[in-house]
């Protein structure tokens, strides 16, 4: 499940995506919308795929 800080990361970076401004490492424009979803979840720390545990 994820904490309040991880989904308003995931909402900026959703924005930022919606608005154009997103860039990925190398600075290109990000136009992947799956792109922006594995940049989301990089950056607030959550994973697309459940630990095996």
């Amino acid at each position: 499940m994820a904490t309040a800080s991880q989904k308003s990361k995931v909402h900026k970076v959703m924005h930022e995506h919606k608005k154009g401004t997103l860039k990925s490492g190398s600075g290109r424009k990000v136009k992947s919308r799956k792109q922006a979803v594995a940049i989301a979840m990089k950056e607030s720390g959550q994973s697309k795929r459940k630990k095996a545990s």
